[in-house]
């Protein structure tokens, strides 16, 4: 049988957390309720827009 080394993952997705698991502190932060109000604006608009100009 082969040994097993501790610690290592999958080599496949070690690049995916490494890219992601360092966060910059220079990146644009958006909240959650920001990114939920905007899709809901959205869809409000897309819809007002379809009502009044029956698409």
């Amino acid at each position: 049988m082969t040994k097993q080394k501790k610690g290592e993952g999958f080599h496949s997705s070690a690049g995916l957390i490494r890219y992601f698991d360092a966060e910059e502190k220079t990146s644009l932060k958006i909240p959650p309720w920001m990114v939920i109000a905007f899709c809901v604006a959205t869809i409000v608009v897309i819809t007002a827009i379809n009502l009044i100009f029956k698409l």
